[in-house]
């Protein structure tokens, strides 16, 4: 059992090293560490990682609507709406009801991922803010 657990966390940990570089907390990572392979340890973490990345999300994508030209508003309403649906069908793949335990992590992992990714993607559009604090020369 201990086994399956090493094997289950080392797979999440690649997929999500492999998910575009997407930045995750340093408390989800020591989490994962802490977890053991235990399942449901793992669940509460990428849970909780995904509530923080979906925060992300939000405010990334709340303050790009705020700085881009008004005539692309809809635009990016338009693929965040489409993004959403994506992400939710393509997780939802992953939960294979064959699949026991590691389905459930890979789909839940998916989900936090995916946010992540996305979080930094709509961070990328935003425009570059000043170093506050710095005397100009």
């Amino acid at each position: 059992m201990f086994k399956i657990g090493i094997l289950l966390v080392s797979m999440v940990l690649s997929y999500t090293a492999a998910a575009g570089e997407a930045k995750f907390s340093s408390q989800y990572l020591a989490c994962m560490d802490k977890s053991e392979g235990v399942t449901v340890s793992m669940l509460d973490c990428i849970a909780d990682e995904t509530k923080l990345q979906d925060d992300r999300l939000n405010k990334a994508y709340k303050s790009a609507l705020k700085s881009i030209d008004p005539a692309r508003v809809k635009a990016l309403q338009d693929a965040q709406r489409a993004w959403v649906k994506f992400r939710d069908s393509n997780c939802r793949f992953y939960a294979n009801p064959d699949g026991g335990t590691a389905a459930t992590i890979s789909a839940n992992d998916c989900v936090m991922s995916s946010t992540a990714e996305r979080a930094q993607e709509i961070e990328s559009l935003l425009p570059v803010q000043p170093l506050q604090g710095r005397n100009e020369q």
